[in-house]
């Protein structure tokens, strides 16, 4: 008996395992593209065999001619494939970020919202070569390490489950995949535009580099992104557990605190203050907060967004909520002063 070409072989092992464990119900977000309809293809494929129900989505953001046109034509294909439910989902996009960033947070919220109606969870079609492209950005930028850390395969956020099992396929060969199976592929002129940043990493940077440096860099990228993330997920694991060992007061005491190598220590005050209901946490608060206890020397508030604020006192680093700002610390909590 004759298995199927290579390519589609490939594509169908990365979504098998994934798919059966958890045994929970999938939608397939698929714009067209070779990545996401090859996905599509063998998430129809492999879900009839692990019994799991598998239905698409198709966002349209109204952005280029005839766009209701092509969601309509992506969803007959899903349809076509098998899944089921298949849903056509218009969003307003608006303008801040500019566009890509807005049409990425209407298309998130999009496939969130049908994602809770459905009580599934949303495959992604992001492939190896994407996360060669976000470790670049995330390098490029100086954005942290978690940003170099690039995507993982399984994510919640924004109120869904987010899977993303073709992170160790070629890009080539989910284009193959759907050459194979005779799939329609649209090719949207967004991806080959140079005025993104994204773009010309695809079509410029990464090339050269293959050039330069003997090529396997995409891979090299994705497999420096997975060791890098093991590694934050240690320290992130170790700061959880520093914070529970902390005083249950809602202070931290700054001498222990001190003592902590830098890495550690920092996850922990952003883990202290986002437990708190701090929000939009930037570096330079972060930073701001870090220095009561590396560089003290009697300096007062921190600011924080939203009105809450960080003090040093007694020893302890004090967090004081929205509306507080200016007032005298309590009587046992004196300042204290420059050593």
């Amino acid at each position: 008996m004759v298995g199927p070409p290579r390519a589609v072989a490939m594509v169908r092992h990365a979504v098998r395992g994934g798919l059966r464990y958890p045994a929970q119900p999938v939608l397939v977000a698929c714009s067209g593209g070779a990545d996401s309809v090859a996905l599509a293809a063998a998430v129809a494929f492999e879900a009839r065999a692990a019994g799991v129900r598998a239905g698409g989505v198709t966002v349209d953001h109204g952005l280029q001619p005839g766009s209701a046109e092509r969601a309509a034509g992506t969803a007959v294909l899903l349809r076509g494939l098998g899944l089921d439910p298949v849903l056509a989902v218009p969003v307003t996009v608006g303008e801040e970020g500019g566009p890509e960033a807005a049409a990425r947070t209407a298309r998130s919220a999009a496939l969130a919202a049908v994602a809770e109606q459905h009580g599934a969870r949303v495959a992604l079609g992001h492939t190896l070569d994407d996360q060669a492209e976000t470790v670049l950005l995330g390098l490029g930028r100086g954005s942290g390490p978690r940003s170099v850390a690039g995507m993982v395969e399984n994510r919640t956020a924004a109120g869904a489950t987010w899977w993303r099992p073709l992170l160790g396929v070629r890009r080539a060969t989910t284009r193959q995949a759907c050459a194979d199976q005779d799939l329609p592929v649209w090719d949207d002129p967004w991806n080959t535009d140079p005025t993104y940043t994204r773009v010309r990493l695809r079509t410029e940077v990464l090339p050269l580099l293959e050039e330069v440096l003997g090529g396997g860099v995409a891979p090299a990228l994705a497999r420096t992104a997975g060791l890098l993330r093991e590694d934050l997920d240690a320290l992130d694991a170790l700061a959880a557990a520093e914070l529970v060992a902390l005083d249950g007061d809602g202070g931290l005491p700054a001498a222990r605190m001190t003592a902590l190598p830098d890495a550690l220590r920092r996850r922990v005050l952003r883990g202290w203050l986002t437990g708190a209901g701090v929000v939009d946490l930037q570096w330079v608060h972060l930073r701001g907060v870090d220095e009561l206890l590396t560089r003290w020397h009697g300096q007062g508030r921190v600011d924080l967004p939203g009105g809450a604020g960080v003090v040093r006192a007694s020893g302890r680093l004090v967090l004081q909520p929205p509306g507080t700002a200016g007032r005298p610390l309590a009587p046992d909590l004196p300042e204290e002063s420059e050593p």
